[in-house]
C-alpha cells in the first residue's frame, strides 16, 4: 500500500491502482454529495482495493452532483500526472466547483494553476511518447513481433495505448515502460505490470535503415540547438537510434548547410522554358496598375499576366487568374495554384479541383455560378527532379497578392466568400485563423462581406486511410450544404 497524503483523516479511500479514475469518481461523488470536507480525506493506493468501498457513505437521492463536464474530461488526464496529492486536489476543486461554478475560469486561484499545470505535463508525457517509442522486431512463435521501451515521466501509458492500437493496427507490439506495459495482438489491447529495459531485445537491422533515414531527413539549415533539445529533451536520448548521430550532425551542421545550398536548383527545370512559351502570352509591360482602375475582370486579368508585386513570377509558369461570371453571388478563395493548374493557366482544374467540383455538384452548388480564385496568383513550388513539389506561400507573399483579391472582390461584390483553407482564411481577414476550429464559422469582416470558413479540398487528398478520408468528405460535403444554406 503507497499513502497519498500522511495526515490522519475520518475517511479514508483506497484506490484500485494510479490511474483509477473510476475509483476516483465513484469515491469523490458519494464524498461530495455528503458534504464531506476534502481536509477528512486521505487517498491511498492498495491494488488489492475492493471495486467498491463499503466504508462511504452513500450518495443520498435528494441531492444532484453538477459540475463542468470540462472538468470531468480533464480530471481524466490530471489522474495520470505523477504527482502522491493529485487525488486529493481533484476532490479539493470538486469539492470546491458546488459552491464556485466558475473555478476552472480564475486563472489566479492555486488549486487551478497546479491542475492546470498537471494537465500540460501530462499532455508534453503523451505527446513524448507518441515521438520517441522505437520498436524493434522480434521473431516469436506467432510470427514477428516489436517491442519497445519506453520511460514516461507519469502515469500514461494505459490513456496513450490506444494510439498506438490506431497507429500500428496492423502489427503486433508490446510497449514496455517502468509503470506499466501495453500490448496489441492484433484483436486485443492489453494493460500489464511495469518492466525493465532489460526486458527489451537487441537492437535490430530496422535501426540502420532508420538511422539512414534520419540523417537524410535532417535540415542543417533549419537547426536550433535549443528548440531542438527542448522538443527533443537528452534524458530520450539513451532510447533513440539516432540520437547517436546528433552530436555529429551538429557539429558538421555549418558545413552541411554551405553544401546543401551550393546544391539547389537556380533555374527551373528544362522543360519549363517551353510550357512558359506555350501558356505565357507574350507582353512588354513589367507592373500592374498600381491606380487598380480597373472597369471589368478581363482588364484586370489581362493586366496581371505581367503582376511582379512578390518574386514568384519568376518560376512560375504564367499568372493563374480566377473565373467565373462578373457577378456571381459566392465565391471561393483557394490557396494557390498547383502544378496542373500552373500549366492550364486556370484555377482548380487539378486533382483537388476534381474533388472540389464533385462535392459542389452532390451539394446542389453550380460551379459554374460561382467565382473561384486563389489568395496567390502564382504557383510557388520545390523542383524534386523532373517534379514540381508545392510549396505553402508565405505571409510577405499573401499579401502582396491580396492587392489582386481585394479587386476581384471589388468587381464580383459577392454575397458570400468561402475561405478555402488558412492561407485563403489569413488573406481574406488579415491574419491568421485556425480553421480546423472555426471550421463551419461565417466570419463578418468589417466591410460588412461574410467569411465562410473551410478546410482546402486538397486536404482531403493528402488523407492516407480510406476510411479516414471518406469521413473527411463528407464533413466537407456538409460544409458545402451548409454554404448553400447561407445563400438560399
Amino acid at each position: 500500500m503507497q499513502t497519498m497524503q500522511f495526515a490522519l483523516s475520518p475517511f479514508s479511500v483506497a484506490l484500485a491502482g494510479e490511474t483509477d479514475f473510476a475509483g476516483w469518481r465513484n469515491a469523490a461523488r458519494k464524498l461530495a454529495l455528503n458534504d464531506i470536507s476534502p481536509q477528512a480525506v486521505t487517498w491511498v493506493i492498495d491494488t488489492n482495493a475492493a471495486d467498491e468501498d463499503k466504508t462511504l457513505p452513500e450518495a443520498p437521492d435528494t441531492t444532484s452532483l453538477n459540475v463542468p463536464r470540462s472538468f470531468v474530461t480533464r480530471a481524466e488526464s490530471v489522474i495520470c500526472h505523477r504527482d502522491s496529492e493529485r487525488f486529493a486536489l481533484l476532490y479539493r476543486l470538486l469539492w470546491r466547483l458546488r459552491r464556485e461554478p466558475k473555478l476552472l475560469e480564475i486563472a489566479s486561484d492555486p488549486d487551478v494553476r497546479r491542475f492546470e499545470a498537471m494537465e500540460k505535463a501530462v499532455g508534453r508525457d503523451m505527446h513524448k511518447m507518441r515521438a520517441f517509442v522505437r520498436f524493434r522486431r522480434i521473431e516469436t512463435s506467432n510470427g514477428e513481433h516489436f517491442v519497445a521501451w519506453f520511460e514516461p515521466s507519469h502515469f500514461i501509458v494505459e490513456r496513450n495505448a490506444p494510439f498506438f492500437v490506431r497507429r500500428f493496427t496492423g502489427m503486433c507490439w508490446t510497449i514496455l515502460t517502468p509503470c506499466a506495459s501495453a500490448s496489441w495482438n492484433g484483436e486485443t489491447l492489453s494493460i500489464g505490470p511495469g518492466a525493465s529495459k532489460t526486458d527489451t531485445p537487441a537492437e535490430d537491422a530496422a535501426e540502420d535503415l532508420w538511422q539512414t533515414y534520419f540523417r537524410n531527413i535532417f535540415n542543417p539549415a533549419r537547426l536550433k540547438v535549443q528548440a531542438m533539445q527542448k522538443e527533443m529533451p537528452k534524458k530520450y536520448w539513451r532510447n533513440l537510434p539516432e540520437a547517436a548521430l546528433i552530436p555529429d550532425l551538429i557539429a558538421g551542421a555549418d558545413e552541411a548547410a554551405k553544401e546543401m545550398i551550393a546544391r539547389t536548383p537556380t533555374q527551373p527545370a528544362a522543360h519549363h522554358a517551353k510550357v512558359q512559351a506555350l501558356h505565357w502570352p507574350a507582353t512588354d509591360a513589367h507592373a500592374d496598375n498600381e491606380d487598380g482602375n480597373y472597369t471589368s475582370l478581363d482588364a484586370m486579368r489581362n493586366a496581371a499576366i505581367s503582376c511582379r508585386r512578390c518574386p514568384l513570377w519568376r518560376d512560375a509558369t504564367q499568372t493563374v487568374f480566377g473565373n467565373g461570371p462578373p457577378d456571381a453571388e459566392l465565391m471561393f478563395v483557394g490557396e494557390q495554384p498547383g502544378d496542373q493548374e500552373d500549366i492550364a493557366g486556370k484555377a482548380f482544374v487539378g486533382p483537388a479541383g476534381k474533388v472540389f467540383d464533385a462535392i459542389l455538384t452532390d451539394a446542389g452548388i453550380d460551379r459554374q455560378k460561382t467565382y473561384v480564385t486563389n489568395a496567390v496568383k502564382h504557383f510557388k513550388f520545390e523542383p524534386r527532379g523532373k517534379r514540381r513539389i508545392h510549396s505553402r506561400p508565405n505571409a510577405g507573399e499573401v499579401q502582396a497578392c491580396r492587392w489582386w483579391l481585394d479587386k476581384e472582390l471589388a468587381l464580383v461584390n459577392p454575397r458570400l466568400v468561402v475561405a478555402l483553407g488558412a492561407t485563403a482564411a489569413l488573406s481574406l481577414l488579415g491574419k491568421s485563423i485556425a480553421v480546423t476550429k472555426m471550421r463551419g464559422e461565417v466570419v463578418e469582416r468589417i466591410d460588412g462581406l461574410r467569411v465562410f470558413l473551410t478546410i482546402h479540398p486538397s486536404f482531403i487528398l493528402r488523407i492516407p486511410d480510406e476510411a479516414q478520408k471518406e469521413a473527411e468528405r463528407r464533413r466537407f460535403l456538409n460544409d458545402m450544404r451548409a454554404v448553400k444554406k447561407l445563400m438560399a
